[in-house]
């Protein structure tokens, strides 16, 4: 294969691997109580940090440069509400929201703006997912997922406000923050890529930088684990040094972080392989299909024939711009 053909076939089975994993690193939470999910998220992003480490080391410790710290900043600030969002409209809608916006931000900031990807970010808005409404189970499979229904006499003390949302509520809590979310996710290469734009400048501070994505995934994951830190500090100053702990979600918060962190390098790869114009839409496109079933035939979140056809709609749409967007490069 020519050079050209080697970083296809590179870029589209890394794209590959990065949507099965970002589809699925959730999964492994499902039935542990996370919360209000500021404990999860620093389990999470320690293990993503871990991983980091041992692909900086791999790559024989290049230039570490802080800029690209900011990127996993702005990740981390996202995913702090990744739990409120699992909770409310659960796994499957969660991520083909925040994706949907998450590619919509990316297209838009490298200047490839799409033209059919804001139908079906919207069209998700108006599926609504099917979550357990149990309140304060007591069961040994709490779901991600439980919502709890506001009552006079708070039932269950130890639970999260999420969990105090009404039905209506939660569907409009839960896909706000997913848009944001999404927004803050698709901002997150920037620095990386004001970077490598500039490495080609010699009256640049970062000329000479280099121009292969996963030499800036310490740096990238190290914005992550420290910012994560610092919410999660701020988060026990706010609640009095008596934070929220769940135990039993160490392990499978642990387990995503990897899931998540693998998924990541391999993104990395492609955008080196395929430029973030291509690798944008196909990877923020690919990992709602894979959660949606998850969440439809495995998790139940989903139901009614009226949400499936606005998902297969919207899916429809998904693999339109996808495929137009990844057959450009060839």
């Amino acid at each position: 294969m020519s050079s050209n053909g080697t970083d296809l076939a590179t870029g589209y089975i890394s794209s590959s691997v990065a949507i099965l994993l970002y589809g699925s690193n959730f999964v492994p939470l499902k039935k542990y109580d996370t919360g209000d999910g500021m404990f999860l998220q620093w389990v999470l992003c320690a293990a993503v940090w871990l991983v980091a480490l041992v692909v900086h080391l791999i790559l024989h410790c290049p230039t570490f440069w802080p800029l690209a710290m900011l990127g996993g900043c702005i990740w981390a600030t996202g995913n702090i509400a990744v739990v409120p969002i699992l909770k409310t409209i659960g796994l499957g809608l969660g991520i083909l929201i925040w994706g949907s916006f998450n590619a919509l931000t990316g297209w838009a900031i490298t200047v490839h703006l799409a033209y059919v990807g804001p139908g079906d970010a919207f069209t998700f808005l108006f599926i609504k997912s099917e979550v357990p409404s149990d309140v304060c189970p007591m069961d040994t499979t709490p779901l991600l997922t439980e919502p709890a229904i506001n009552t006079a006499a708070d039932p269950c003390p130890g639970s999260s406000w999420v969990d105090r949302l009404s039905t209506t509520h939660r569907h409009i809590v839960g896909c706000g923050l997913a848009v944001v979310s999404g927004i803050l996710y698709g901002s997150t290469f920037v620095p990386i890529i004001y970077i490598k734009d500039h490495s080609k400048r010699n009256d640049s501070i970062y000329a000479g930088a280099s121009q292969y994505d996963l030499d800036y995934v310490f740096a990238h994951f190290s914005g992550i684990f420290l910012a994560s830190t610092v919410y999660f500090l701020a988060y026990c100053i706010v609640m009095k040094n008596s934070p929220k702990l769940y135990p039993e979600a160490v392990l499978p918060g642990f387990l995503s972080g990897v899931l998540w962190a693998i998924a990541t390098c391999c993104w990395f790869i492609a955008n080196h392989s395929l430029s973030a114009v291509v690798s944008f839409p196909i990877i923020t496109a690919g990992p709602g299909f894979i959660a949606a079933l998850w969440g439809i035939f495995v998790f139940k979140e989903v139901q009614g024939l009226r949400n499936y056809l606005l998902m297969v709609l919207a899916f429809c749409i998904i693999l339109a711009g996808a495929l137009c967007t990844a057959f450009s490069k060839i």
